[in-house]
């Protein structure tokens, strides 16, 4: 197992000393995989950041309940307090018809037309602000449905369309970011593999050598694995640094434009997680592409 262990950490080794004697030559290939791997991550961060901004419009998913007019406060209260009860609904406000028409007194201009109503026409209302994990079209829909059911319910109001349109459009987006990187990670095992080809033809007479004295398919592969293997770390990680030289770069607009809005929000970049899985996509499709050439072009090799 030790002899075996060290046999594979020369062969890593090797390679990398056989890419360094020709610095410019990998260096584009490990360029061209990283851009290639750049740009489905940057469209995932992209999601990922519309995704983390939405979850702050919470306001906009409020659902405003108007009592009917024999329901008194007490019984609005009492179902405020069984709706704040349920996992789906995060904050319930309590509007009293009093201050409703006081309000709307200032607001409207009606002041003295008000004046001569003998009795407050406004019902008691309730806000209710659905919980931040049940705020897909299906689960608003579902609450709005069960709070018509109220019996002291006059009228639910709630304008969901504009939901459902923008969980629309950002699931068209993470279907594009994967058809993306599909084609990219495609693309990259072509360049690995191509680029894997031409190194064994220029290895030509050594490998036939190797396998005169005995060298197997196997053997003879494992340092263009191992080429893939650091083509595709090179690229991972130049993939990770220009997302996050995107996200740095694009951090402080961002911030002014949501602040004008008066958001919070701070674009976020890849998270360790993402950055491994970036980093790992990157040598398994390097791994992949140098095996298949390999694979395919050793057996065509044999001692003459």
């Amino acid at each position: 197992m030790r002899q075996w262990f060290e046999r594979h950490v020369q062969t890593m080794v090797g390679s990398l000393g056989r890419l360094w004697q020709q610095p410019f030559a990998a260096l584009l290939t490990i360029l061209v995989i990283g851009i290639a791997l750049a740009l489905p991550a940057c469209l995932h961060t992209l999601v990922q950041n519309v995704r983390a901004a939405s979850g702050g419009w919470g306001y906009a998913l409020d659902v405003t309940m108007y009592m009917k007019q024999t329901a008194s406060l007490e019984d609005t209260r009492r179902i405020a307090a069984k709706l704040r009860q349920r996992r789906d609904v995060d904050e319930v406000t309590l509007i009293e018809a009093d201050d409703a028409l006081e309000e709307f007194r200032k607001s409207s201009g009606f002041g003295a037309a008000l004046d001569a109503l003998t009795s407050n026409p406004l019902p008691h209302a309730l806000v209710v602000r659905p919980d931040a994990s049940f705020r897909s079209p299906e689960q608003i829909a579902s609450l709005t449905q069960a709070l018509r059911e109220l019996p002291e319910v006059d009228i639910v109001q709630l304008d969901t369309e504009w939901v459902s349109r923008f969980h629309a459009m950002l699931d068209v987006v993470r279907r594009i970011v994967l058809l993306a990187a599909g084609l990219f990670a495609l693309g990259i095992l072509v360049i690995v593999g191509n680029t894997i080809r031409l190194d064994i033809e220029n290895r030509r007479d050594e490998i036939e050598v190797t396998k005169l004295v005995g060298g197997s398919n196997a053997f003879v592969r494992r340092p263009f694995l191992y080429n893939g293997v650091w083509y595709g770390l090179g690229g991972g990680l130049i993939a990770w640094l220009v997302v996050t030289v995107a996200v740095t770069l694009l951090a402080d607009p961002v911030k002014r434009i949501a602040g004008l809005y008066g958001s919070r929000f701070e674009l976020e970049g890849l998270n360790p997680l993402g950055a491994a899985a970036l980093v790992a996509g990157g040598i398994v499709l390097g791994w992949l592409g140098s095996f298949i050439a390999a694979t395919r072009e050793l057996r065509g090799i044999e001692p003459k």
